[in-house]
């Protein structure tokens, strides 16, 4: 199993959507169909055909997928950086200070971190991590 860096900087001006990023790295390289594809992800033909052709998202379960049948591995902490909120130079008083928002947005470029910054209490990153985040996270996993 290869293990893929996030990047630090992060295109966003145009970015593709994740399942054309499925179509060229992971199926066309391989040269599986659709109905091949879905069966080596466990999915249903119709799920990864909406997936590829734009019509739905990555979603966690679809990305946990795509790692474990593509060979992509994430490294712990990559994702969700723990380490960060756990470590008393970045929280102080159960909220991430400015240095701690600085380092997150270094290891999570591909996190809208807006609405997390405005109430950066600990317990809220996990809750604000969105559908969007989690695709963004995968197409820079599969696009390294």
């Amino acid at each position: 199993m290869k293990t893929i860096e996030i990047g630090m900087a992060m295109a966003m001006r145009n970015p593709c959507h994740p399942g054309e990023i499925v179509r060229h790295e992971c199926l066309e390289p391989l040269g599986l169909s659709v109905t091949a594809g879905a069966r080596v992800l466990g999915v249903t033909r119709q799920a990864l055909s909406n997936l590829i052709n734009g019509n739905s998202g990555v979603s966690p379960e679809m990305a946990v997928r795509l790692e474990k049948a593509f060979g992509i591995k994430i490294e712990r902490g990559e994702l969700f950086p723990e380490d960060i909120l756990t470590n008393t130079e970045y929280v102080e008083d159960g909220k991430v200070n400015s240095a701690g928002l600085t380092k997150l947005k270094e290891r999570m470029p591909f996190a809208d971190l807006s609405k997390f910054e405005s109430d950066p209490n600990v317990q809220n990153l996990g809750k604000q991590l969105t559908v969007q985040d989690m695709c963004n996270f995968v197409e820079h996993k599969l696009a390294a």
